[in-house]
């Protein structure tokens, strides 16, 4: 079945049509500025060739459309016209407490899907006129939607339960919901095939990137996971606090004269490893000024290697055991320091790294074995592809129609 998955921004459109007889990925590209001055569409073929043409787009219909267009064009096309688009996956940053797997796109599911906006207000929106978009420029076409908070549901009510009034939870639905599940479930998944089973793993899934979050998967299920009632919870990250005092943040508001709107931006844009090292959100940058002797850099790469530490500890307290370590993501799969960082120190749990296979395994695509035979524990690099298991799922449901 050729399904195109679409992954919409505020402005922007992800896309990648995949074949998933072959699980290959005939194209890919985005379209950005939409609605914009300056509109336009980056497309790269399966071969690697990559076309960028401007073209204005003033929605997100407009911009389906011309991603229709690249993908039947005849000379960078990978299709002969739109009927060889079976269905349509989008990837749906949260759905709340009412979805806890993937759905058909009807009715009902985008009432409820409205409901979320106030859970995730910079993705919600964007993921509805992505939505409509994909409607107007595919009518008749199967929609299926795929949830990032999905995997979490799982969660018992010890786990996702803040220890608040009952009655905000009633009536704002505020628990922990976590993010990066379709992640988290792609890699988990993997390793339960490199353990040679499901039932009775326990497994640490570590989703490191600009955005962070750390899961325990037991049984294939998740436990308990780092990012919260929204994504600025957990470990320190790319420009997001993480988890702090709570006091913290009235106390910051009364010294500086924040509004909530104003203290919410400089939690989520002012933090983490820019707010630490004063010098850059990346990674990248913030290994180099180490290596340059500068201790705001080195303070801010340890807060985070020290956190996931602590979290690798406590989920492995949480499932009463460990089978496995899985890193992924842009930092999990290619900072060859972060995960030194993270598995040095950690001999009570049995950890044996492989060092040199570490440090060589970085920018490249395949599952990578980090620790010694010997390690009581695996530890993992699984490259993450959320894109595919989209793929899947909207086959599953709409073969099933």
């Amino acid at each position: 079945m050729n399904v195109l998955v679409v992954n919409a921004g505020s402005s922007s459109l992800k896309y990648q049509l995949f074949d998933t007889t072959s699980g290959n990925v005939m194209a890919k590209g985005i379209c950005e500025r939409i609605g914009i001055e300056g509109g336009k569409i980056e497309h790269k073929q399966a071969d690697g060739t990559k076309t960028v043409r401007e073209v204005e787009m003033e929605n997100h219909s407009v911009a389906t459309r011309i991603v229709v267009e690249t993908l039947t064009d005849a000379k960078i096309g990978c299709i002969k016209d739109m009927s060889e688009i079976e269905a349509v996956g989008h990837r749906v940053v949260h759905g709340g407490a009412y979805f806890s797997e993937s759905m058909l796109l009807t009715d009902d599911v985008i009432e409820k899907l409205g409901h979320c906006i106030d859970l995730a207000p910079l993705h919600t929106p964007a993921h509805l006129m992505g939505i409509k978009g994909c409607t107007e420029a595919m009518p008749g076409v199967p929609q299926v939607l795929v949830f990032d908070t999905a995997f979490h549901q799982t969660m018992p009510e010890k786990a996702y339960f803040y220890a608040i009034p009952y009655e905000m939870y009633e009536k704002y639905d505020i628990r922990r919901y976590g993010a990066h599940g379709t992640s988290h479930r792609y890699v988990a998944g993997e390793m339960c095939k490199i353990l040679g089973k499901t039932e009775g793993t326990k497994i640490v899934t570590c989703h490191i990137g600009n955005g962070s979050s750390i899961s325990a998967v037991k049984d294939g299920k998740v436990v308990d996971t780092s990012m919260g009632f929204t994504p600025l919870d957990g470990v320190e990250m790319g420009t997001r606090c993480g988890s702090i005092d709570p006091a913290i943040v009235t106390f910051i508001m009364n010294k500086e004269g924040f509004t909530p709107d104003e203290m919410s931006d400089f939690m989520n844009k002012k933090c983490g490893f820019l707010g630490v090292s004063g010098i850059s959100s990346d990674s990248r940058d913030i290994e180099a000024a180490i290596l340059e002797g500068n201790h705001r850099a080195e303070l801010a790469a340890n807060i985070l290697a020290y956190q996931i530490q602590k979290y690798i500890g406590s989920y492995t307290a949480a499932m009463n055991g460990l089978d496995a370590i899985v890193f992924t993501a842009g930092m999990g799969e290619n900072n060859t320091e972060l995960r030194e960082r993270v598995c040095r120190n950690m001999e009570y749990f049995g950890i044996e790294m492989d060092y040199e296979v570490n440090a060589k395994a970085h920018h490249q695509p395949n599952v990578v074995k980090l620790s010694t035979d010997n390690s009581k524990v695996a530890v993992y690099l699984i490259p993450t592809n959320e894109e595919l298991v989209i793929a899947q799922d909207t086959e599953n449901i709409v073969k099933a129609l």
